[in-house]
């Protein structure tokens, strides 16, 4: 072989140039040609060359040359196309478009039936052409003379005895039995009489004949001889009663080529197909009218999956690619673009198909978006990710802001198509940016889909701004009057709920959940719970796995400041008993004791005495006071205080009243609670009590015209006092509450004079405290027993 190439190629250089490189030899039937693949040098496209040896086969150089010259002046669809031609005293080459001989295909049975009636069709019109316009005869009509194109389609060789019926010198007379196998082919007339025989039939009779025998070959293999003639084994019934009177014995009985062609296009004949019309129509499809290319489409489109490949990738698929862009084919040609590209190989669709997607996504025609959006799940992975990135991605986001809102709809849905391409840069970015307008979108729809899209492409959002971005857009959606909107924020979250911290669910994602179980619409609830449901397991699972307490161990030195103790057990049924038992216990390693005795009064008023140690011009903390204030209060050593003067009882109150360490420690307050004791009573009510008495100056004081008034709101506890000295009458009544109960003192004149248990405010030493007349009568009402209607 190499010797062979060798041998070829210094006689290349002996003779006249010959821009073509050979390549592998090509297995044929028995021919006077070797055929081997080749290229052309000057782009490297793919070529076959016929080559013929002068010198090892002279007796055939006729056959070679009339091949040379009929294939140079044959020009037919039909034909095989000549790119070049060399001839020499030595050898002759054609250079054709690469071809391959038909005989593989039928070894291999690899050809449908669709298929072989293509292809026959094909060949029946290039006869019919070579009979009728060209007036000629081929003679050699067989499997061996038929090869296929690179595009699958039929082509027409073996020309060595092809003459013209006008000629008396032509070769098929004199040179027709040198052609190999002929025997197996010639019709019977010719077996007996020679090839003169052909002037006295019909011209067409020779090749008429040939035809039947190709269409027994390629439906059942070798035709061995005149034995099989009449045979439709094999054969499509419809073909039987055409197939006959091919293979008559009587040449002038036969039909031409021609009417069998006319039989089989008529309506249900054997030629009447859609492949055959697709064929037919694909030439000029760019010269149709809209209607004649919508029908020509439409039976495209209803083509099965048995067609021949290779001519739907280099004939059909071009033109269709050329009418979608130029010619008007629009979306319908593009979906049957998009069916022809499954079959194409990664590389054959980025040669053909991808530069002219990545063009009509710069189309702004919205048919024509629409369909590259609807067929992008079926080419996205022969696309490469720089391509969509850079190149396609930029162009589809304007379909986020269009006016069309099936455009934004569709835009919307691809991105979960494309994100695996998209860089985290532009995910981040640009496409999130879009998204955020479509969550706004005026559609319901497409503000659902926005809900849904970014739950599905969660995964690919950067994880330091990821949990930021789908709690605002789902919470956002929670609000949405869109009930749908609404379910998908749910669904969302609880598909997503491994993106968000243990804090970020507990503190930003429950809270916007709740509102939901009780949706007006059933569907929302449903997935509301389960949505809870979910992140409470992980909240649960969280805490699970948490320390008791971060407090540090209490500190057992002496002298050290109390602490709050841990609570016991026991304690753990109720959060108000622990508070208090806890702050009992601090109050009892303080110095000092606290008695509390109860002295009568004429309105039984709860009083507290002084312990012996406290100064009575030290202040009594009221329920504001706070916890660190009474510790205080409690350990210090009491201080010599002056005398009250009894003529200044203004000044007396204000010194009494007045803080000796004012608000130092108001940030440590507990007292805001507002906690409870077991009476009822606010939980620092006993230390406020203990201060309304503690001597008997300061109750002269306090039931003087000068006595303390904060000047705010009326009397509400005098009226309630009233109120139930009046249910105590002589009719009956209900005694007040527990705990509302206040102390009263009687003044001069033998009238009762109660005082509200009101938290006592320091004023100012620059200022007189001025007491003001109160009115305690009760107000007139209807319903005696109404108060708590107040509340």
């Amino acid at each position: 072989m190499d010797f062979l190439k060798s041998a070829m190629a210094s006689a290349i250089a002996q003779g006249p140039p010959f821009p073509y490189t050979f390549g592998d030899k090509v297995d044929v039937d028995a021919s006077i040609w070797t055929l081997y693949n080749g290229t052309r040098r000057a782009d490297g496209s793919n070529c076959s060359i016929f080559s013929f040896d002068v010198t090892a086969n002279k007796a055939r150089l006729p056959l070679a040359k009339n091949a040379l010259k009929k294939l140079r002046t044959m020009r037919h669809p039909g034909v095989i196309r000549v790119l070049d031609t060399v001839e020499t005293d030595t050898y002759i080459y054609i250079a054709t478009e690469r071809v391959v001989p038909l005989r593989w295909h039928v070894k291999r049975k690899s050809l449908s039936p669709e298929t072989i009636k293509w292809g026959l069709y094909s060949i029946a019109r290039t006869v019919k052409f070579i009979n009728d316009e060209g007036s000629s005869i081929h003679g050699s009509l067989c499997v061996a003379s038929i090869y296929t194109s690179e595009g699958g389609e039929w082509k027409l060789g073996g020309f060595e005895i092809l003459s013209n019926v006008k000629d008396d010198e032509a070769v098929i007379y004199r040179y027709g039995s040198l052609v190999p196998d002929s025997a197996r082919y010639t019709p019977p007339e010719l077996a007996r009489s020679g090839w003169d025989a052909i002037k006295k039939a019909p011209h067409s009779a020779v090749d008429a004949y040939n035809f039947g025998t190709t269409i027994f070959e390629v439906f059942n293999g070798d035709f061995m001889g005149a034995d099989q003639t009449g045979q439709t084994k094999g054969i499509p019934p419809t073909m039987h009663a055409g197939y006959k009177r091919l293979v008559n014995a009587n040449p002038k009985a036969r039909i031409t080529v021609g009417t069998f062609l006319e039989q089989g296009r008529r309506s249900g004949g054997f030629f009447d197909s859609s492949l055959i019309k697709l064929t037919e129509g694909i030439d000029n499809l760019g010269v149709k009218s809209e209607s004649e290319r919508e029908e020509f489409l439409e039976d495209l489109d209803q083509l099965s999956d048995d067609f021949p490949e290779d001519f739907f990738k280099m004939k059909v698929l071009p033109e269709l690619l050329k009418s979608v862009e130029f010619g008007g084919g629009g979306p319908k040609a593009f979906g049957v673009v998009m069916k022809i590209s499954t079959k194409l190989s990664s590389e054959d669709f980025e040669a053909r198909v991808q530069p002219v997607v990545v063009r009509l996504f710069g189309n702004p025609d919205r048919a024509i978006r629409v369909c590259l959006l609807d067929n992008l799940p079926v080419m996205i992975d022969r696309l490469p990710q720089k391509v969509v990135n850079d190149k396609i991605f930029p162009n589809m986001v304007s379909g986020f802001t269009d006016v069309a809102p099936v455009v934004r709809e569709q835009t919307l849905k691809s991105v979960l198509v494309i994100i695996s391409k998209l860089s985290d840069r532009t995910i981040n970015g640009e496409l999130l940016r879009y998204l955020a307008k479509t969550a706004n979108d005026e559609q319901p729809g497409i503000r659902t889909n926005t809900t849904i899209c970014l739950g599905k492409i969660a995964k690919n959002l950067g994880t330091s701004s990821r949990a930021k971005v789908l709690i605002a857009a789902f919470t956002r959606s929670l609000r949405d009057p869109f009930m749908h909107a609404r379910n998908a924020a749910l669904m969302a979250l609880a598909a997503t709920c491994e993106y968000f911290s243990e804090e970020e669910c507990a503190a930003r994602i429950l809270p916007v959940i709740c509102p939901s179980l009780i949706d007006k619409e059933k569907l929302v609830r449903d997935q509301a719970n389960k949505a809870m449901e979910i992140y409470l397991q992980r909240i649960r699972k969280a805490a699970a796995d948490m320390p008791d307490t971060v407090q540090p161990p209490p500190q057992t030195t002496e002298g050290a400041g109390p602490r709050m103790s841990t609570p016991q057990p026991s304690e753990a049924s109720s959060w108000a008993g622990w508070a208090i038992s806890s702050f009992t216990n601090k109050l009892s390693a303080a110095s000092g004791e606290m008695q509390t005795t109860n002295t009568p009064t004429p309105s039984s008023a709860r009083a507290v005495s002084p312990s012996p140690g406290l100064d009575p011009s030290r202040r009594v903390t009221s329920t504001t006071s706070s916890a660190s204030a009474l510790h205080r209060q409690a350990v210090k050593s009491p201080s010599p205080a002056p005398p009250l003067s009894r003529n200044s009882t203004g000044s007396a109150a204000e010194a009494y009243f007045q803080d000796p360490d004012p608000a130092e420690d108001e940030g440590d307050a507990w007292g805001d609670m507002g906690d409870m004791d077991d009476d009822g009573n606010a939980f620092f009510d006993a230390p406020s009590e203990a201060a309304a008495r503690p001597s008997k100056k300061v109750v002269e004081a306090a039931a003087s015209p000068t006595s303390f008034d904060d000047g705010s709101e009326p009397d509400f506890a005098g009226w309630l006092a009233a109120q139930a000295q009046k249910k105590s009458g002589p009719g009956g009544g209900k005694p007040l509450p527990k705990g509302l109960t206040k102390s009263s003192t009687a003044n001069g004149k033998g009238s009762t004079t109660t005082t509200a248990k009101k938290p006592l405010v320091t004023r100012s030493a620059s200022k007189p405290v001025v007491a003001k007349k109160i009115d305690t009568k009760p107000k007139e009402t209807d319903d005696d027993d109404g108060w708590g209607d107040g509340w």
